[in-house]
């Protein structure tokens, strides 16, 4: 509608009320909201907040404005000759980052439109930021459409910001300039901005869903007696079992809906344990933080609990693992295998020794199912407990031993373990002064719990697991060389993952269709990218790294094309990224470059000016980059 005829509808509205239906409906709408919010049409300028309360509201919009800040530090650049800015607001319609030519960013501040100005409906009236986020839809205002006439020289085109997972509005994104730089473009441009922020903050959310998972994944054998719960920022629902589902619904049929935790969702991370204990009778809340932040956490609702088994038929049900179970056919592989065999009907104590995740302890199993009858297998973990309760856990103790002592007594894992097999974890870590009453135990063959002074003799194999040099140990005097000789009677170094070449995928196979079982899907597919990438990775973490890996692979799924999701390489961890990178680097030079940049834009979602920044270049040249890449 020509500017004339919306000016003389203006008129019209404001002196006698009349609703022109010649103005638009949301316009008019807006109109008579801001005569509800009794806003005089002479206001002259919007309110502006405290340099304090400003700095409280980023605070609270951190997130919001580093997804923004590539579309900002994109419109310094475009609209710098264009007479127009480019503006965030948090919820509240309070201006929380500004950018784009200066005269529109000086001209602006006439009428507060610049931090910490308040431009929703309530404090100045209709204007493109605050019907946006009234309405909760893109609209753009142009000239006298304002409600207020000192905004009236401006146009402005706004579009609400969603939450990427529940879909509420956070923010808006506006495009303003003066009436005569008027484009009915602009608004289109705000739309795209405001899906650009959506997007970035949805990779980041999922990148923390990812965190969260893989945190879960690395814990999960503490809990398999309970059902666990999975979550993010504001609660949304990662991972949860049917059953766990039903329970929570038992105990609050309120704390979840439409897929999230409702109960979590308007409460600071700090208070999410307590929420959680007033509202889940019998749960508790493990957070995950990343660099400092909370990003979600793990609700684990506990069993009622049971009485505890007696140690030896707890003992009996770790079945012994026959070697053929060992996967891996790499030539060392193959020889650590046969001496483990040899070892193991041998019957003489053996020390495991190799980087934390090769998979001692499976060998230990291995080991005590190689000499028949096998009896049970006890495995105790010296770095997992506290100095106080290892002499306890390992000898046992009698009734009043100590306040807090079960009162029949109990036995240690010495005493479980008599016709079968001890295996002693990360034994390194044993305090020194236990360690000579380890070694009066094997070579007596008589061991005497806590307190008591009645002998009960033992007969037993001994496997120890070491991921330090003991012989080291033993020179510093940090280990008694005594101890140190009867234990080690046979030693065996089991290869990190990095020495068995083509194991790598026999595991990663392994370790998916276990995965995929476990989830009633089908085995995972990677890509060659994904898989050159996995075979390449060194793995510090050595097979533990790689199921809990895998794992996380299987459960979030893949993101490559074709009938079936299939695993790229985007969809691996960063690190396992980046060091595909580094491996090409130092290769071919050509190939550190499309691997660097097809890394950068990968990690940076597809945002070319972001990934340029990473790569430190211009965008232009990334552009040219990428065209030679493709031809």
């Amino acid at each position: 509608m020509p500017y004339r005829e919306i000016a003389r509808a203006w008129e019209a509205f404001h002196q006698d009320g009349i609703a022109s239906p010649n103005v638009r409906p949301a316009v008019l709408a807006s109109w008579q909201r801001s005569r509800q919010h009794a806003i005089t049409a002479n206001l002259s300028e919007a309110p502006l907040v405290s340099e304090a309360e400003l700095h409280r509201r980023r605070q609270q919009n951190m997130r919001l404005i580093a997804a923004a800040r590539p579309a900002m530090d994109e419109a310094r650049h475009l609209l710098s000759d264009a007479r127009s800015m480019l503006i965030l607001t948090d919820t509240e319609g309070t201006i929380l980052e500004t950018e784009g030519d200066a005269r529109a960013v000086d001209t602006g501040q006439e009428v507060k439109l610049q931090r910490g100005g308040l431009w929703c409906e309530a404090q100045i009236g209709t204007n493109a930021i605050g019907t946006a986020l009234a309405s909760g839809r893109p609209v753009q205002i142009h000239a006298a459409e304002h409600f207020c006439a000192s905004v009236q020289r401006w146009t402005c085109a706004a579009a609400p910001v969603r939450h990427p997972g529940h879909g509420a509005v956070i923010g808006a994104v506006d495009v303003s300039g003066s009436t005569d730089t008027f484009n009915p473009q602009n608004l289109a441009h705000a739309v795209a901005l405001a899906q650009q922020i959506e997007a970035v903050l949805g990779r980041r959310m999922e990148m923390e869903h990812e965190q969260v998972l893989r945190h879960f994944l690395s814990k999960r054998s503490l809990w398999l007696s309970e059902e666990i719960l999975a979550f993010g920022r504001s609660g949304a629902l990662i991972y949860s079992t049917d059953k766990a589902l039903k329970e929570v619904a038992r105990r609050n049929h309120r704390f979840i809906a439409d897929g999230r935790l409702e109960a979590l969702n308007d409460v600071a991370p700090a208070a999410w344990a307590e929420r959680v204990a007033a509202l889940l009778p019998g749960a508790s809340v493990e957070i995950v933080r990343e660099d400092g932040e909370e990003i979600g956490g793990v609700v684990v609702l506990h069993a009622p609990r049971k009485p505890r088994p007696m140690l030896r038929e707890a003992a009996r049900e770790l079945e012994a693992l026959p070697f053929e179970a060992i996967v891996g056919d790499s030539p060392v592989m193959r020889e650590v295998r046969e001496k483990a065999r040899r070892m193991a009907e041998s019957g003489l104590p053996i020390l495991l020794e190799g980087e934390t995740g090769v998979g001692k302890e499976v060998f230990a199993r291995a080991i005590h199912g190689g000499r028949a009858p096998c009896g049970p297998f006890v495995p105790l973990n010296c770095g997992g407990l506290p100095r106080d309760l290892i002499a306890s856990e390992l000898f046992g103790y009698e009734k009043g031993a100590f306040t807090g002592a079960d009162a029949s007594g109990k036995q240690g894992k010495v005493e479980a373990a008599d016709g079968g097999l001890l295996c002693l974890d990360e034994i390194g870590e044993m305090p020194l002064e236990l360690q000579s009453y380890l070694l009066r135990v094997l070579e007596d063959g008589v061991v005497y719990r806590v307190g008591g002074h009645n002998g009960r003799r033992v007969n037993l194999r001994l496997v120890s697991m070491t991921n330090r040099d003991l012989s080291g140990e033993v020179a510093a005097g940090r280990f008694r060389k005594d101890l140190f000789y009867r234990i080690a009677a046979l030693r065996l170094r089991i290869p990190p993952l990095r020495e068995r070449g083509e194991d790598v995928a026999l595991l990663l196979d392994h370790f998916g269709r276990a995965a995929a079982a476990r989830a009633g899907l089908p085995p995972p597919l990677f890509s060659p990218a994904a898989h050159a990438a996995l075979m390449a990775y060194a793995w510090p973490g050595n097979v533990r790294e790689l199921r809990n890996v895998v794992d996380m692979l299987v459960a979030m799924g893949g993101t490559g094309g074709g009938a079936e999701p299939l695993i790229d390489i985007a969809d691996l961890p960063q690190e396992i990224r980046e060091e595909t990178v580094e491996t090409a680097r130092a290769t071919d030079l050509k190939a550190v470059e499309e691997a660097a940049i097809r890394a950068a834009v990968d990690a940076c979602g597809g945002n070319l000016s972001r990934a340029a920044r990473r790569l430190g270049i211009a965008r232009s040249t990334l552009y040219m980059r990428l065209s030679a890449l493709e031809r």
